[in-house]
C-alpha cells in the first residue's frame, strides 16, 4: 500500500504533473525535465525522487490527466444541464487527447508494459461518458440510443482530424455537430445496408 504524501510533497507532485502535461502537449515526450521542474518551482532532484525515469513521469501525467478529466463529470453535472455538461466535457476530452498525443512517442511502450494503465483509462473514460449520457437521457436532453463507446470513438476521431489539420476550433465545431446528433428528438438517419 502506498503511503500518503505530506501536504507539501503532494503539492509539489501536483504542480509537476500539471506542468508536465502542458510541456508534453506542447513539446512532446522529449520535453526538458529540467525545465518542467523549474516551472513547477522544484529542483530536478525532487522530480527524480518522485519520478526516477522519464517514463514514470509520462505514466503519472497520463494517469493524472485521465483521472482529472473523469472526476470533472460530477462537478459539471452539479453546475450545468446535462447536455451543456457533456459539451464542456467533450471539449476537455479533446484537450486531454492532445496532451496524450504529445506523449505519443512514449505511450505505446508504457501502455504495453503496464496493461493496468490501459485498462484504468479505458474504464474511467467509459464510466465518465456513461454518467454524462445517463444524466442527459434522464433529463430528456440526450437520445436513449446513445452508446458511450460510440461517443468516445467520435470524440477520438474529432481530435485526430482537428490535430491533423492543426485547428483546435475545428474540434469545437465538430463537437457541436456530434451533440446535435445526440440531442433528444433528433431523428436517426436511416440504417445503412449491410455490405
Amino acid at each position: 500500500m502506498q503511503r500518503a504524501l505530506r501536504a507539501d510533497a503532494q503539492a509539489n507532485r501536483d504542480r509537476l504533473l500539471e506542468v508536465a502535461a502542458r510541456a508534453f502537449a506542447q513539446q512532446g515526450a522529449d520535453a526538458s525535465l529540467k525545465a518542467i521542474a523549474a516551472e513547477a518551482g522544484v529542483g530536478i532532484g525532487t522530480l527524480y525522487r518522485r519520478f526516477p525515469a522519464r517514463e514514470d513521469l509520462i505514466e503519472a501525467t497520463y494517469r493524472n490527466e485521465t483521472d482529472r478529466l473523469c472526476a470533472s463529470v460530477r462537478e459539471l453535472l452539479a453546475d450545468r444541464a446535462p447536455l451543456a455538461a457533456l459539451r464542456e466535457w467533450a471539449e476537455a476530452f479533446v484537450d486531454y487527447m492532445l496532451t496524450k498525443r504529445g506523449m505519443a512517442d512514449a505511450l505505446p511502450a508504457i501502455l504495453a508494459a503496464r496493461e493496468d494503465l490501459r485498462r484504468h483509462s479505458r474504464d474511467a473514460l467509459g464510466e465518465a461518458v456513461t454518467a454524462l449520457l445517463d444524466a442527459g437521457t434522464a433529463a430528456g436532453q440526450v437520445r436513449e440510443d446513445a452508446e458511450p463507446n460510440d461517443v468516445l470513438m467520435a470524440l477520438g476521431g474529432i481530435t485526430l482530424i482537428s490535430s491533423h489539420e492543426h485547428q483546435r476550433g475545428l474540434a469545437s465545431r465538430l463537437i457541436v455537430l456530434l451533440l446535435d446528433g445526440l440531442a433528444a428528438g433528433h431523428r436517426p438517419a436511416p440504417a445503412w445496408p449491410d455490405r
